[in-house]
C-alpha cells in the first residue's frame, strides 16, 4: 500500500480525493496548506507521492514544490499538481519547480488513479 499526501486548502477537495484514493487502495495523509505539509516533511515523514493544489493561502503549491525539492530525502518523490490552473505558463513554472505531473480540476477518479500509476511504480 502506497502512502499519498494531499495538500489542499479546500476541505471538500480533500474529502473527495481521500475517498477516491482510499477506494483505489492507497493510504492517505493530508495537510490543509503548504506550510503544514512542509513542516511534516521536514520532520522525517516521507510519503510515496505528494499531490498539491497551487492556489493556497500563505504558500502556493509552486513554492511548496520548490521547498520540497530542497530536501535531500525528497529529490525523487513524485509530486503531482492538481489545480484549476491550465495555462501553459503555469505548467512550465510547475515543471521548473520540480513537479512530476500536472492535472487540471475537476479530474475523474479513474484519470487520477491512472496518473498515479504512471508516476508511482507499483501503485
Amino acid at each position: 500500500m502506497k502512502t499519498i499526501h494531499l495538500v489542499d486548502d479546500s476541505p471538500t477537495i480533500l474529502m473527495s480525493l481521500h475517498d477516491i484514493l482510499t477506494k483505489g487502495g492507497h493510504k492517505v495523509e493530508q495537510s490543509k496548506n503548504g506550510q503544514e505539509a512542509l513542516q511534516r516533511f521536514k520532520s522525517g515523514y516521507k510519503p510515496d507521492l505528494i499531490i498539491t493544489d497551487i492556489n493556497m493561502p500563505g504558500m502556493s503549491g509552486i513554492d511548496l514544490v520548490k521547498e520540497i525539492r530542497k530536501l535531500p530525502a525528497y529529490r525523487f518523490v513524485p509530486i503531482l499538481v492538481l489545480t484549476t490552473e491550465s495555462q501553459a505558463s503555469k505548467r512550465s513554472e510547475g515543471k521548473a519547480a520540480g513537479a512530476t505531473g500536472w492535472l487540471v480540476k475537476p479530474v475523474a477518479g479513474s484519470d487520477l488513479l491512472n496518473a498515479i500509476k504512471q508516476v508511482l511504480p507499483g501503485a
